[in-house]
């Protein structure tokens, strides 16, 4: 028996790849096209700068990274050539633990194809940092979850990684432009420091907020179906809408995690029509709970389940 169950590949591979067009990803490429023109426009000078970058923040599970990688995509085949003559690059580095200022060094060293002995000195290896970037013209660095760094209890390790960041941005050598994404808790970190907060061009990304997105849901839902040419009008009310955002901790995230395990049931099971069952099939699956047993399928699930409860169980899962 294989491993690969290429019938259900064939109803996933599509889901994956399709791409809702929110109206934060316009606001996000906006600001990267702001950060990108400014140090454009800076570098061509050939005089000492500071560059600029993006603070993105919202809840966990809210597509922060989808959109930052999905837009760097497209920033990398644009293939745009700096006045340093070399095509312009943004690294990322995700922040899953807490780390020095040290370890954080190496990491982006191993971003850059550059490994170093952690026998370095913390100095030798951010000056290894600036020479490889400017080397390979990498003119900023993402970091993803880069709230993990920062304590509420050690001010002085937060100190050291704000003035680190800023240091990075004006570094005469070769300012880099910093990308960080994180839950809401980072913005408060960073407006500790004036002037990181003043190079940080802040991008904040909404929970789902009812009624005001329910349209939105509604055009997220058929966008998926309509890849897959399924029918998902029997779903397209205002109650399941709401128990569909309930189900999902009103993250986006979520809500398309959800959308594509139940439209790739739907398919799997040679149905057109994706009804109730599929979503709640989808959601034991997604939380590991009994069948049966979901927002989709009992009365009066606001008071049967907590969304946040559901939300940090899949944390741990994580």
């Amino acid at each position: 028996m294989s491993f690969v169950d290429m019938e259900a590949v064939a109803a996933i591979a599509p889901l994956k790849e399709a791409s809702y067009p929110f109206a934060r990803a316009e606001q996000l490429h906006e600001a990267l096209r702001w950060c990108i023109t400014d140090y454009y426009a800076k570098a061509s000078l050939g005089k000492e700068f500071e560059a600029r970058g993006l603070m993105v923040t919202g809840q966990s599970r809210l597509g922060k990274t989808h959109e930052v990688k999905k837009l760097l995509t497209s920033f990398h085949a644009e293939n745009i050539m700096m006045p340093s003559g070399q095509p312009a690059r943004v690294i990322t580095i995700l922040l899953s633990r807490r780390m020095t200022w040290k370890d954080l060094g190496l990491a982006v060293l191993e971003a850059l194809d550059y490994p170093l002995n952690g026998r370095r000195s913390q100095n030798y290896i951010w000056a290894r940092v600036i020479d490889e970037a400017k080397r390979l013209g990498v003119i900023g660095i993402y970091f993803d979850e880069c709230q993990h760094v920062f304590s509420k209890d050690n001010h002085k390790t937060n100190r050291n990684f704000l003035d680190s960041f800023k240091t990075l941005m004006k570094d005469a050598r070769w300012p880099v432009m910093l990308i960080l994404s994180g839950v809401p808790e980072l913005a408060g970190y960073v407006r500790s420091e004036e002037q990181l907060a003043r190079l940080l061009r802040p991008v904040e990304f909404e929970e789902i907020r009812l009624p005001r997105d329910l349209q939105e849901l509604n055009n997220l839902a058929y966008s998926f179906a309509d890849e897959v040419k399924l029918c998902f009008d029997e779903l397209s009310t205002e109650g399941f809408l709401k128990r569909l955002s309930f189900a999902c901790a009103n993250r986006w995230g979520l809500v398309i995690e959800l959308i594509i395990e139940a439209f790739a049931l739907c398919k799997c099971a040679g149905e057109t029509n994706c009804t109730i069952d599929h979503f709640s099939q989808s959601f034991s699956r997604m939380y590991g709970l009994p069948a049966g047993f979901s927002p989709f399928e009992i009365e009066d699930y606001e008071a049967a389940f907590d969304p946040i409860v559901l939300l940090d169980h899949l944390k741990k899962d994580d």
